[in-house]
């Protein structure tokens, strides 16, 4: 939403907006700007009749009384998927949807456009390096990117958002349950995205994963009048720790590794191809993409020791990140470490969708505090139902920050890859120290 607020003030409009806390590096960025709330609060006082829209973030529930207010004035009042449709009805609309690698396939097109001086209005996920906004809005752009989220609307559109776009190119990583909270069996979940495809404009393009057996079994079936364009991991070989693409130019070194990342590589390559960019200048750009932010950062990297740190979660998205580091280190120890963290992950019923997940890794570890399940008035999970779930009787369980610090200060570092996966912050954990071997 702020960066919503930012590319609204970068285009000429005059912008207002409320909430009750914000974050950094949220707050600073609004201060600079001069959009910071005077007060943090809801003032019904501020929705007035001179106001054009209103728009409704995620945070705001239905009883929030400036939106109240908005709807007892009759203002015209949008979710964030709604607008950002609104502003880009008139252009060639590109979304990237699927349960996992959406942002970072929607970093690499920005990536390789901007590399080849091509404009495009966006909306992704994450900060990347280079760009100012995780949004932009222009009158004069033809295309529009947007990283296509499942999850909901607002308050008042229980739609998932990638349900307004109604795209001309789309493209789908493919499908792993997750958001168990809204979708709570994975048919549904399922039906979420034959309901997107449905929605991309007749004549369109997917581009899909065909290695995702659901997904291809869904694009496969449809009768909706669209172009299908399916991928699957770019060829390519690893020599020394070092990845290089197979092209027709001879082997190009590329700084991401791991199967899923070299298919969210060949996703991006055919979207960019539908967007007028041709192999070889996708690929003269693509050797300097290093990643999108907070996916398999390198925080170390020594000759005997490697520290990766990534925002993997997701089952399916904690099997494939352990899997990339190991084949990239195939004679590395590798210790993974896994902080259980979002709704979905502390769910005792729903964390034996997490069998197998660590088990590429040599040395498995499942890090979770009790405070984040009180949080959620859960009940402690026993560290015996984690060992079940993931189904390694090796798995190591640790529920106290100043145990997983010292226990990752004290592994051995010689010819060692240590992998961590959380959406959270380890407890707190130090990672600039544990880089440096402190």
């Amino acid at each position: 939403m702020h960066n919503l607020a930012l590319a609204l003030s970068a285009k000429g409009d005059e912008v207002t907006g409320s909430d009750d806390t914000i974050f950094e590096p949220s707050a600073s960025r609004l201060q600079q700007k001069g959009l910071f709330p005077k007060e943090m609060g809801w003032f019904p006082q501020k929705i007035t009749l001179d106001l054009d829209a209103v728009i409704l973030g995620m945070h705001a529930k239905g009883d929030n009384p400036e939106l109240l207010k908005a709807q007892d004035l009759g203002l015209t009042i949008y979710s964030y998927p709604e607008f950002l449709y609104q502003q880009s009805k008139d252009k060639t609309r590109v979304v990237i949807g699927g349960s996992h690698g959406k942002t970072t396939i929607t970093s690499m097109i920005l990536h390789v456009m901007g590399d080849h001086d091509r404009d495009l209005d966006f909306m992704v996920g994450a900060q990347l390096e280079g760009f100012d906004t995780m949004v932009r809005l222009t009158q004069h752009n033809d295309f529009m990117l947007l990283e296509g989220d499942e999850y909901l609307s607002s308050a008042l559109d229980l739609r998932p958002k990638f349900h307004w776009y109604q795209p001309n190119i789309a493209l789908l990583s493919g499908i792993a349950w997750d958001h168990i909270n809204v979708f709570p069996t994975f048919e549904d979940y399922c039906h979420q995205f034959k309901l997107f495809i449905e929605q991309i404009t007749p004549g369109g393009a997917l581009v899909y994963n065909d290695q995702d057996p659901v997904l291809k079994t869904l694009v496969e079936t449809t009768d909706h009048p669209i172009k299908k364009y399916p991928y699957s991991a770019a060829p390519h070989v690893i020599v020394d720790g070092e990845t290089f693409l197979e092209t027709a130019e001879g082997p190009m070194p590329v700084a991401i590794f791991g199967q899923h990342n070299l298919s969210n590589l060949e996703g991006a390559r055919w979207v960019c191809q539908l967007m007028g960019i041709d192999a070889e200048d996708f690929y003269e750009a693509i050797v300097s993409f290093k990643g999108a932010s907070k996916r398999l950062e390198k925080l170390a990297d020594r000759k005997n020791f490697k520290l990766f740190k990534d925002f993997a979660h997701a089952p399916s998205k904690v099997s494939a990140t352990t899997q990339a580091v190991k084949a990239q280190y195939p004679n590395f120890n590798l210790t993974a470490c896994l902080e259980l963290h979002t709704y979905s992950s502390l769910n005792e019923e729903f964390i034996a969708q997490y069998r197998g997940a660590l088990d590429a890794a040599d040395t498995a570890v499942v890090f979770y505090t009790p405070e984040a399940l009180a949080l959620k008035n859960r009940p402690v999970i026993p560290a015996e139902a984690i060992v079940e779930a993931f189904g390694r009787p090796d798995l190591v369980v640790i529920t106290d920050p100043q145990e997983l610090s010292l226990y990752l200060k004290v592994i051995d570092r010689e010819q060692t890859a240590l992998l961590l996966m959380s959406s959270g912050n380890y407890g707190g954990l130090d990672l600039t120290a544990l880089a440096d071997g402190q």
